[in-house]
């Protein structure tokens, strides 16, 4: 039996007090007067719907009184979307919703998430609709309802318009408006919306709101709940790390910058093996990349073309295409961007900015290539012994047909007609084997000797 030291007891004890310690302050505690507040911000994708499904989570085990979510979002995929209403639907503690503040909005995928709350409010200056599915949306500037002519459109738009018709329902609010959110695209004003019974209250602020909402009830998962606020105080809860990071990797602009770092990195370190830190960077990239591209609704048509046209790209610099392949890499990159991310979701597409800058960026490097293979091909030849030939050498001692001559710092054998002197400057006229055939410099113009 292992025997502990009567000495080391205590340390022990410390590092595993230490420890629940440190678990025990990881985990959220919400007294009777204090409730968490979680905010809704931006594009809603994979990592915002797993921040609040672990923070609802955490409110629940916790007995938070209620949570309250502040929303103001342009919309967002639609799985994540779900996923986030999935989450209050099944909440036990009562979800509060305020769009706020003045200037927020919850459009597209934020409208569904408002109706799906127990509790429904606005700021003054904010607005709330645009629901129409993306793939179905007017062009903008355009007024037109969405009319899908296809059947798969038509299964979308009908799914979208029952989905949020039931949310309006099971919250008693107001299911015709709903509807025409979906199909129409229409969008109201906070005003409005109370007018309409599409939300509960104005409230400028949460603070504003708590006092409004003392005594009132909510429904929850496991029944309706009364709201008690007096002395409640709002505890912000954010992202932890891993949702902040990959917030950050999963912006699609971010993801396809991370791509084509990876494959350059990859590429440099293969062409240039033991350089290490393309390698090192861009199989990390790489594979920070692919993890976004996971959480991403990415069409895998466009990728290829994208490795394609990298690989037609870099093979450019290999084979004296004078530009067909390059001009082919460019083509199947920029169709490969244009089709990477599968989706219109707002926040979601790939910047046109970013991939005709690199487009252009690949141009330039082209337009250079091709000027330098034609400048190489126009050079005299630099290898072998031709290359000797119109060269300026100098005569190393006297001789009338027979001596040596020093040329590229070396010394080599030469032969001539013209009876030479020390030091004389000589131009080389032919090359047999290694030996020379030299004349004196009559061109001012001859090549130094080297």
């Amino acid at each position: 039996m292992a025997v502990i030291d009567s000495v080391s007891m205590p340390s022990i004890v410390k590092r595993t007090l230490a420890a629940f310690a440190l678990l025990a302050a990881s985990v959220p505690v919400f007294a009777g007067t204090v409730a968490p507040e979680i905010a809704i911000e931006g594009p809603i994708g994979p990592p915002m719907a797993g921040y609040v499904q672990r923070e609802l989570n955490a409110a629940a085990s916790a007995q938070a009184p209620f949570v309250l979510v502040r929303l103001d979002t342009p919309g967002g995929l639609s799985q994540s979307m779900r996923t986030i209403i999935k989450a209050i639907l099944a909440s036990s503690v009562p979800i509060i919703c305020w769009v706020g503040p003045e200037g927020a909005r919850a459009a597209s995928a934020g409208t569904y998430i408002l109706y799906a709350c127990g509790y429904a409010a606005m700021a003054p200056g904010t607005n709330v609709g645009a629901a129409t599915p993306v793939a179905l949306s007017p062009a903008a500037g355009s007024n037109t309802p969405a009319k899908p002519k296809t059947a798969e459109g038509k299964k979308i738009l009908n799914d979208a318009v029952a989905y949020i018709k039931s949310l309006a329902e099971l919250r008693g609010r107001n299911a015709g408006w709903a509807e025409r959110a979906v199909r129409n695209g229409a969008s109201i004003t906070a005003k409005t919306a109370l007018a309409k019974q599409v939300i509960d209250r104005i409230a400028p602020n949460p603070q504003a709101l708590l006092v409004a909402i003392n005594d009132v009830t909510v429904p929850t998962a496991k029944g309706a709940v009364t709201l008690h606020t007096d002395n409640i105080t709002l505890k912000i809860r954010n992202q932890n790390w891993r949702e902040r990071l990959l917030t950050v990797i999963t912006n699609p602009t971010v993801a396809y910058l991370l791509f084509l770092i990876g494959l350059f990195g990859l590429i440099i370190e293969g062409l240039h093996p033991g350089v290490i830190l393309p390698g090192t960077v861009g199989a990390i990239s790489l594979i920070l990349a692919l993890f976004a591209f996971h959480a991403l609704p990415v069409n895998y048509a466009g990728l290829a073309l994208i490795v394609l046209g990298v690989i037609l790209f870099v093979a450019e610099a290999f084979v004296t295409s004078y530009g067909t392949l390059a001009i082919g890499g460019i083509v199947a990159f920029v169709f490969g961007s244009i089709m990477l991310i599968d989706t219109h979701a707002p926040g979601y597409s790939l910047s046109r900015i970013y991939i005709g800058s690199i487009a252009s960026a690949a141009g330039v490097i082209i337009l250079v290539l091709l000027y330098l293979i034609v400048k190489m091909r126009r050079r005299p030849v630099v290898s072998g012994l031709a290359h000797m030939i119109g060269r300026v050498a100098v005569a190393q001692s006297d001789f009338d047909s027979r001596g040596y001559v020093h040329i590229e710092g070396e010394r080599w054998a030469a032969v001539t007609s013209v009876p030479l002197k020390r030091g004389e400057r000589v131009i080389v006229s032919a090359v047999d084997g290694l030996v020379l055939t030299v004349s004196p410099e009559i061109s001012a113009g001859s090549k130094d000797p080297t």
